[in-house]
């Protein structure tokens, strides 16, 4: 996971946030239940002990995780955003040209996605679709439904 990641200041310091929590309570935790589930006799047959270490394995590999992507992290400066066109942080309205429906998303990291609350993927296949258009370019975006056309109404911040 060596991708640079462009992420807000406030994104960061939550990752950094989670990292510490889990690197310290969330560890102690674990180690906790490991114990008490050693405790209570053969290892072969303790499916308490095996659900705990493998809770340990999972949670070893988010801290890997959060650790490699605060890494490669970049933070983008919200005044520092060229509304020209659509980049990560823009905020995008698009019109789906089938149905004439029209959509406002935020280009966001892959860490920061949420598609309820309107922050959608740089990685996904719209958010890719989407970067570097201009305000009334039509662009393709290939979806398992087949081919959809959208066009960029708006970009702000």
């Amino acid at each position: 996971m060596s991708d640079i990641t462009y992420v807000t200041k406030e994104t960061l310091e939550q990752m950094q946030q989670e990292l510490t929590r889990l690197k310290t309570k969330g560890r102690a935790e674990i180690a906790k239940a490991i114990a008490e589930a050693r405790e209570k006799g053969d290892l072969k047959e303790n499916a308490e002990y095996d659900a705990a270490k493998e809770a340990q394995g999972y949670h070893e590999a988010r801290i890997a995780q959060l650790e490699a992507t605060i890494i490669n992290a970049r933070i983008i400066n919200m005044k520092d955003i060229d509304i020209s066109r659509v980049s990560i942080l823009s905020k995008v309205t698009i019109l789906n040209l089938k149905n004439q429906k029209q959509m406002t998303y935020q280009l966001v990291s892959e860490n920061e996605a949420d598609i309820k609350s309107g922050k959608l993927s740089v990685g996904s296949p719209i958010g890719k679709a989407l970067l570097g258009k201009k305000t009334g370019e039509v662009f393709d975006v290939n979806t398992p439904a087949g081919i959809l056309q959208f066009k960029v109404e708006k970009i702000a911040i």
